[in-house]
């Protein structure tokens, strides 16, 4: 069941710009559970049998419905589901409860479904590529908005769903949940609130981007903006909004300190 998964997981949505981050949570959370297992003999407990077979019926249809029919983002989440009732079944539930952070850590394996997408990803559009066009309009540039499209000067843009700021959202939340267990794990009520700025920061970032790639075009031309700036803006962007994360955590350092106290 693993490795048919994992394969097609490689071929669709890990070479695609939403599950880019899939190879890295499989690594990471694999780390994580290998740091603890010198800790499962000491705690290894009785199972009930109910649990596991439950978990089993639910699991293994899903798993061959979803494996039949190509749906990747079912399939993916019923192998994830076998692994743990299988696990549940070996250790028990103290251990597993001690795997909650890497369980649900690999959920960010399970790729977004398309319909899932289109219903997110076409107010994000809406948003960003308003934003954009008043930034721009205020700053006295000649430029106008109908839908997802901007109009610049001669130029016309689409603002596509890359754009829109979903892929490094997934990717930024992923990333940072790691962040966030692995440096300030122990207070959950900050972990909570730097969690809870990745949105706002993913959605800023690129609206920053969609702004870069329109100044480009009305500068320099569609051709350049097009090219391999347009890529290698998509990296800046995400590269960026990580640092950013960094950052607040850096400068939110008091609260974390006082949050802390009061725990």
């Amino acid at each position: 069941m693993v490795l048919p998964t994992l394969y097609s997981l490689s071929q669709q949505s890990w070479s695609q710009d939403t599950g880019v981050h899939g190879p890295i949570v499989l690594a990471t959370g694999l780390w994580l559970i290998s740091r603890r297992l010198p800790e499962v003999p000491a705690l290894v407990r009785p199972v009930r049998p109910l649990l596991v077979a439950l978990g089993l019926l639910l699991a293994v249809p899903a798993y061959i419905f979803g494996r039949a029919y190509d749906f990747i983002s079912i399939e993916t989440a019923a192998l994830l589901l076998a692994l743990v009732t299988i696990a549940y079944a070996y250790v028990g539930p103290v251990v597993i409860r001690m795997m909650w952070f890497p369980i649900l850590y690999f959920c960010f394996m399970i790729p977004v479904p398309g319909w899932l997408l289109d219903v997110v990803t076409q107010p994000l559009k809406l948003f960003v590529s308003e934003v954009v066009t008043h930034g721009l309009t205020l700053a006295g540039y000649p430029i106008a908005r109908l839908g997802v499209t901007i109009y610049v000067a001669s130029y016309q843009l689409l603002v596509e769903d890359a754009c829109a700021g979903l892929n490094s959202l997934v990717s930024l939340s992923a990333i940072g949940l790691f962040y966030v267990y692995m440096l300030r794990g122990s207070n959950w009520r900050y972990s909570i609130l730097l969690l809870a700025l990745v949105v706002p920061i993913a959605i800023a970032a690129n609206c920053v981007r969609v702004a870069a790639l329109v100044l480009l075009t009305y500068h320099a031309g569609d051709a350049v903006a097009q090219g391999y700036l347009h890529n290698f803006a998509g990296m800046v962007t995400f590269t960026s909004a990580l640092l950013f994360i960094f950052l607040i955590d850096k400068l939110l350092s008091p609260l974390r300190d006082s949050l802390a106290r009061k725990a």
